[in-house]
């Protein structure tokens, strides 16, 4: 703990869930895409935000790309970099979804147990793990930025699925099979989803 640590104390919002709620007709929460790069997962997501935006909702996508050109630029892709870049989109897409947003984070988040506490952060029923889970042959085929190929040519050093590890979700709230499913469909089901969990508002 920091020397200034004891000075620094949490402030609740005046502005709680319930009035955030029937501001924007609807629940705050995360969905968090993970998956292998080129399994779909930003496709998927800004589908989804265009989908939610066009029927009413309020959406954000947080695109793991778009976060390392500014708030993460500083970091690279050791293990370590890696769980302080999911650490940090975590902490902004809590802030976010506490505002009252349908937050659609895209990331690769490779290990279980980072994307585990921010699930744990956010609390019952406001963290939706969504596994887009294309077999890594199908993203290498499909390989959108040419990075499984530079990747197998010792290029890039620690990429998931080559040298670097994925886990999957154990307990996932949904799975994409990307690989068989179009986008319509998976978008459909997660709609599905959010709309069963009561989420989405009537409108």
């Amino acid at each position: 703990m920091s020397p200034e640590a004891g000075n620094i104390t949490w402030h609740d919002s005046s502005v709680g869930h319930a009035e955030r709620q029937r501001l924007l007709g609807q629940k705050g929460c995360i969905v968090w895409l993970t998956g292998l790069s080129g399994s779909g997962k930003s496709t998927i997501a800004h589908a989804l935000e265009q989908r939610l935006v066009s029927s009413g909702q309020a959406a954000y996508v947080l695109d793991g790309d778009n976060i390392r050109h500014g708030l993460n630029a500083d970091l690279g892709f050791s293990p370590e970099d890696r769980a302080e870049n999911i650490r940090r989109v975590g902490e902004v897409a809590l802030l976010l979804a506490d505002a009252g947003l349908i937050v659609i984070a895209a990331f690769i988040s490779p290990y279980r147990a980072d994307r585990d506490a921010i699930r744990s952060k956010a609390g019952t029923g406001r963290f939706y793990e969504v596994h887009a889970d294309a077999p890594l042959d199908v993203c290498e085929e499909r390989d959108p930025k040419g990075l499984y190929r530079r990747a197998r040519a010792g290029k890039i050093a620690d990429f998931t699925g080559i040298d670097a590890p994925y886990e999957p979700p154990e307990h996932s709230e949904l799975v994409l099979d990307t690989s068989l499913l179009c986008l319509k469909a998976c978008i459909d089901r997660i709609v599905s989803m959010l709309k069963d969990a009561g989420i989405l508002s009537r409108r």
